[in-house]
């Protein structure tokens, strides 16, 4: 038998120990952040599928993104699972770089990998996708499932509203995310449910080397601008 977990819980019509579990949230926030104060660097989040395997060409190249971003001196983080969660973690450390792990208390999948530096263990989505955004200085959204779609659309969702600001987002792999690229443009966009400039968002790549520079390239300029309005 699972036990539920505490999302479960938390949301369920009968649930009344809301203080309790107001209290375990905010200890979960507060351990999140500490972890992040561990963080000494520039950093990007990479999020793809706990079930691509060792071997498949997605796992090499999220392997070859994260190390690429360690030998620019960057933090890579990533959901702390298997998979391409692993690969970007396992590339970072081969990379000489700092590997970060965010995790998550599921019934199935979501064993840590062995490539982390820094690693917590979530009990809830929400306070887990905090801690993957306030550090992070850009997105790389390797192929996934319905967990790596909804940090897709959470980051988005963030930029549209301007939550976050210079944040951008990498898909890699082109053939993988073109027909969700062709249902936006072809769907929402007629229909003005979005704005051009919101298309504008996503930058989609099939080569490593580009998916590292666009997001290093923007935190740079960024921060070249910033020093330059404060001089």
């Amino acid at each position: 038998m699972v036990v539920p977990l505490d999302d479960r819980h938390l949301l369920s019509a009968a649930h009344d120990g809301s203080e309790e579990h107001v209290a375990r949230i905010a200890a979960e926030f507060r351990a999140g952040f500490a972890a992040l104060e561990r963080i000494d660097r520039p950093a990007v989040t990479m999020f793809g599928s706990a079930r691509v395997p060792e071997g498949h060409p997605f796992y090499d190249a999220a392997r070859a993104i994260g190390r690429r971003f360690a030998e620019r001196g960057w933090a890579v983080i990533t959901g702390g699972g298997p998979g391409l969660m692993e690969a970007g973690n396992r590339g970072a450390k081969e990379g000489g770089g700092l590997s970060v792990g965010f995790n998550i208390d599921l019934p199935h999948e979501q064993r840590p990998n062995p490539y982390l530096d820094i690693a917590y263990t979530f009990e809830h989505f929400y306070a887990r996708k905090v801690c993957f955004v306030k550090p992070a200085e850009g997105f790389v959204i390797m192929p996934g499932g319905f967990g790596t779609l909804d940090e897709l659309y959470e980051a988005l969702t963030l930029i549209q509203t301007g939550k976050v600001m210079h944040f951008p987002v990498v898909l890699y792999d082109t053939k993988y995310w073109a027909r969700m690229l062709d249902w936006v443009r072809a769907e929402l966009l007629p229909d003005d449910l979005i704005s051009p400039a919101d298309v504008d968002l996503l930058h989609v790549t099939d080569d490593v080397e580009d998916a590292v520079e666009l997001v290093v390239d923007r935190y740079e300029r960024h921060r070249a601008a910033a020093t330059a309005t404060a001089g």
